[in-house]
Parts: C-alpha cells; sequence; structure tokens
C-alpha cells in the first residue's frame, strides 16, 4: 500500500465540479452506509469465484502480473479496512472480478438493500467497480452505473509520475468505491425489477468487477449511458485496482428456522384470539 502512505503526506486533492449524486461520507445528503451501522444485518460468508487483472494493463511487464495484495478470504464478514488501516481488502487488477456468496439470500426492502466497502484512503481517490448481482449463481446482472467525471485529462493514480488525482464522489452512482475506508456504498435491488431471470427477492450472489480507469479507448471502460469512466489509473502496484474490504447485507430473506417461528408465534395469537 506504498500509494496509500505516500498519500497522507500529500496535501488536499483539489476540488473538482460538483455533479447531480450524493456527496462525500459526512456531507448532507450522503447516502453512506458505516460500517458500524445497525442496519447492516449480515456480511458476505463465502468466495465464489475470483478472478485477478494485471497490475497494469496494457504494460509491457505489468500487463502480465496479476495483483496480488491481500486474499479473497479478506473481503468475508465485517468491513474493517479504515483511513487509518487500509488493510485487510482484496486488490482485484485491472479490470479483475471476484463473486461472494451469502449465508442467506440478500432481498429487496425498503431503500436499499446491501453496501460495498471499498478501502479509499480520501473522499477524493476513489477507485470505482462495478457491480453486479445474481440469483442463481450463473446468470448476473449490472447496475446502471453513470460516471460524469471529465475525460479530457487522466485521473492520476501513480504517486511516482505526480500528485494523485481526485474524483468527486457527486459525479459517481451506482459504482461501488463512491466512498472513502469506513462507509459503504449502497445499491438498491429494486431498481434491477424486471430483469428476466433475476429475482430480486432472492439473490445469492454478488459480483464486483474492477473499473479499468484508463481513459484511453483501448483499455477504458465505460457506464452504462456510454461514458468513459476516469478514475486513480495507472495503479502499478501489487495493490492495483479496487481494493475491496467487505459486502454488508441490509435487507435479508430470513433464515428458515426464523420463519418457522414466526409461523408458530401466529398460530398461537390465532388459537388465543378464537378462544
Amino acid at each position: 500500500m506504498r500509494a496509500f502512505i505516500l498519500a497522507l503526506l500529500l496535501p488536499g486533492l483539489p476540488a473538482m465540479a460538483a455533479g447531480p449524486y450524493a456527496p462525500a461520507a459526512g456531507q448532507t445528503g450522503s447516502t453512506a452506509v458505516p460500517a458500524n451501522s445497525s442496519s447492516i444485518v449480515a456480511w458476505a460468508t463465502s468466495v465464489a469465484e475470483v478472478h485477478l487483472g494485471p497490475q497494469q494493463i496494457g504494460d509491457p511487464v505489468l500487463g502480465s502480473i496479476p495483483a496480488s495484495f491481500g486474499t479473497p478470504s479478506n473481503a468475508l464478514g465485517h468491513a474493517d479496512a479504515t483511513v487509518i488501516t487500509p488493510t485487510p481488502v482484496i486488490s482485484l487488477g485491472d479490470g479483475g472480478w471476484i463473486t461472494l456468496n451469502f449465508a442467506q439470500p440478500i432481498t429487496n426492502g425498503l431503500g436499499a438493500d446491501f453496501a460495498v466497502f471499498e478501502n479509499g484512503f480520501s473522499d477524493n481517490f476513489l477507485e470505482l467497480a462495478f457491480v453486479e448481482v445474481s440469483s442463481d449463481g450463473t446468470n448476473f446482472v449490472r447496475f446502471n452505473s453513470v460516471s460524469l467525471t471529465q475525460t479530457t485529462t487522466q485521473v492520476n493514480g501513480d504517486d511516482s509520475v505526480g500528485p494523485f488525482g481526485s474524483v468527486d464522489p457527486t459525479n459517481i452512482n451506482d459504482l461501488a468505491g463512491k466512498y472513502r475506508a469506513g462507509f459503504g456504498t449502497p445499491f438498491d435491488l429494486a431498481e434491477l425489477s424486471g430483469h428476466p431471470g433475476l429475482d430480486i427477492n432472492h439473490i445469492t450472489a454478488v459480483r464486483i468487477v474492477d473499473v479499468v480507469g484508463s481513459i484511453n479507448p483501448a483499455y477504458a471502460t465505460y457506464d452504462s449511458l456510454g461514458h468513459i469512466i476516469n478514475d486513480p489509473w495507472a495503479t502499478p502496484y501489487d495493490s492495483s485496482g479496487f481494493d475491496l474490504d467487505a459486502i454488508g447485507v441490509l435487507n435479508q430473506v430470513p433464515e428458515p428456522h426464523a420463519m418457522a417461528l414466526l409461523g408458530v408465534g401466529v398460530m398461537g395469537f390465532l388459537v388465543r384470539r378464537r378462544r
């Protein structure tokens, strides 16, 4: 995490043009979910699949060396990365992905249904990722992400070639990594209602896919509106790409024994009503 250590010594990152979406954690109107929120009822419990991308896509050397910081198990359980202690996480590399499962499926409820935690060291150095969900573990549907960050100048992710670049969270929507360490980006399954083959009341898997933040069309990734997504790039380290800390569940399908107990309670109530 050399980039993280040096970043703490740098002056404040420059302000960017504000956009229409929710602001940084702690600001009025933010949708950030604190890692210690009582709204979180569960965390990811197992890793289904991991594909690590390169440390720097397109580079003659680093393009063949995958990110290697952390282990997949670091993404399980409670979010514990902070701005001061940015580990443990799993770094995905350029375009890498990881799929996590849950002991009980996530369900569509009131408001956001789960939150994704990254280890960003500030409100503006934001490494982003697409979020996809599945109700069968095979077919995945991606949230409709939006990035309004300018694409004229590359957001710099390499401290060896100059100051780190800046991404304003108000220009980002439905991309994981919108908030600094300790705060999760929320996702509402209701947004995916009606997709064939997807049961938003029974989500068993969530996949996180690193955004390659390059504005070079040869390597760029695009949001749902066709915009190039500009985020800190290149990050030519073993910790390249999106650094997944955890996925917290806000709305969960009840465990079978809990439903059975509820049924017993309802029956008991009805019996008492008849007496």
